[in-house]
């Protein structure tokens, strides 16, 4: 993994790919941390890490993560990005972390891909790399074995979503669950999101409503059933749901149910029928449509892939 000084960053993939023990079956990493000059290297709340390894630990990784980087103005060394693209060259998946995304720029590995980075060097990062297809607005961002992620929280959001890419929806949430951090938050949410702090009792309510809601998927959830289980109007739940997710009513539960599918597909035997009502999709017919916009492929196709995967 590459290192620079943001102490909250370089601790993200340490926590969700380094949970120990693995409990419950979940994957096991071995994380390791590395940098241009081993030795000790001060973080920006003042701590200070040894990092024992130099550049060359990253010869056999599986996954290389860039946390967020002190100096987007400034080209990340020569030594940095050569092995980074000698990584991505031999097929590891090459992840910047906020403005770690930076440092691929540099590499070359974001040219002609999609990516993002944190909203406040969104300008910068467009001056820089104009050959990236820049999505300034989003969490993270998936381009093939190139993953880029926004500022703070969106760093767990990233390596979550290659948990799941990698080992399916069910050890992704039940990662997150240890994390106490919620399951899933697509990459395409908006990674800015103006809100005050809750002045009003009734403000506090939304996150027991969510959570109220994904044990209720398979039953009809109406914009008026949520805002009544929130105990607020219409008009005000729909206000203070966008403004906490960044997403409508309609498209958060319709990911929701795509992850509870997921985890179906991937942990029982159902039908697909079956499944497509306990997701709340009422039809096979609706699942399938849903599945193709969002997961690229059919429940059936899913099942089988997760399933050749686990076995290889």
């Amino acid at each position: 993994m590459g290192l620079q000084r943001v102490l909250f960053h370089l601790s993200v993939p340490g926590i969700v790919f380094g949970v120990q023990p693995p409990p419950g079956g979940l994957p096991s990493y071995e994380v390791a941390y590395c940098a241009s000059t081993p030795g000790r290297v001060r973080c920006d709340q003042g701590i200070e890490v040894e990092v024992p390894g130099g550049l060359d630990a990253m010869v056999g990784a599986d996954i290389v993560v860039v946390p967020a980087w002190n100096h987007p103005e400034v080209t990340a060394p020569v030594a940095l990005t050569d092995a980074l693209r000698e990584a991505h060259a031999r097929g590891a998946q090459v992840v910047g972390l906020c403005l770690g995304a930076f440092v691929l720029g540099d590499a070359g590995l974001l040219d002609e891909r999609r990516a993002t980075t944190h909203w406040a060097s969104r300008d910068l990062f467009a001056r820089r790399f104009p050959k990236t297809h820049f999505l300034p607005d989003v969490l993270y961002v998936d381009d093939g074995n190139v993953v880029t992620s926004a500022g703070t929280v969106a760093a767990i959001d990233c390596c979550l979503h290659i948990l799941r890419l990698r080992h399916g929806a069910d050890v992704a949430n039940r990662v997150a669950r240890l994390l106490v951090t919620p399951p899933h938050r697509q990459g395409g949410q908006a990674q800015y999101i103006e809100q005050p702090v809750p002045a009003l009792p009734s403000e506090a309510r939304l996150p027991g409503v969510l959570e109220w809601a994904r044990a209720h998927l398979s039953e009809p959830l109406s914009l008026d059933v949520l805002a009544e289980a929130a105990r607020m109007s219409r008009r005000t739940f729909t206000r203070r749901f966008r403004e906490a997710t960044g997403v409508t009513v309609s498209k958060w539960l319709t990911t929701e149910r795509i992850g509870k599918a997921q985890q179906l597909l991937e942990t029982t035997d159902m039908p697909i029928e079956r499944v497509a009502a306990e997701a709340g999709f009422g039809t096979s017919l609706s699942l399938r449509q849903h599945f193709a916009n969002q997961v690229h492929t059919s429940p059936s196709s899913y099942r089988r892939a997760f399933r050749d995967r686990k076995k290889s």
